[in-house]
């Protein structure tokens, strides 16, 4: 005899990390950082007809300081690049990035000295969104894998922990040049 049938109906048992998750994945507030074409998708996913709202992102926050996700949209140039390191400093904690587009990603087709070859040189980045430029659908869907990732993360101790086994996982992962797969 468990726990959950001496408890009556309607009595939930979960986790703080669970609770704070949850919360947490609901109420997302993005920063505005559109610097190209990609930002026109961007605030097209923000309009009626795909409604960001639904998933607790009503406003897009001109301010860092009440935003703690950055959805970087578009080529970042070299001048830009520590503009954008400032505004992540400025995030309050918990900050989650997004990636959006092929040129914030890895440059794009802006393979020269002026264009950052991925914006993951500048801040760490959660999440990316391939495309030029990715549909309303490919940003809604990518920010519903940053809510699975979101929730299930630790809290406190816990996760400095966790960051520092992922870590670790990447920095002893096998290099890509001695992958073997399809294309090798």
């Amino acid at each position: 005899m468990g726990i959950e049938e001496k408890l009556p109906s309607g009595v939930l048992l979960t986790t703080v990390e669970g609770v704070a998750g949850y919360m947490r994945k609901a109420s997302f507030w993005p920063a505005t950082f559109g610097l190209a074409c990609c930002a026109i998708e961007m605030m097209t996913s923000g309009g009626p007809r795909y409604d960001l709202s639904r998933f607790g992102m009503e406003v897009f926050r001109a301010s860092p300081r009440q935003a703690d996700l950055m959805i970087v949209a578009g080529r970042v140039s070299q001048k830009m690049a520590p503009v954008l390191r400032q505004i992540y400093d400025q995030m309050a904690e918990p900050k989650y990035v997004l990636a959006m587009g092929v040129c914030a990603s890895s440059g794009g087709m802006f393979n020269n000295y002026a264009i950052v070859q991925g914006v993951d040189h500048v801040v760490p980045v959660d999440m990316y969104l391939p495309g030029c430029p990715p549909r309303p659908e490919m940003l809604i869907d990518a920010i519903l894998k940053l809510h699975k990732q979101v929730q299930t993360s630790k809290l406190g101790s816990n996760r400095r922990d966790q960051i520092e086994a992922l870590e670790t996982e990447a920095l002893n992962a096998l290099p890509t040049s001695e992958m073997k797969g399809l294309l090798r």
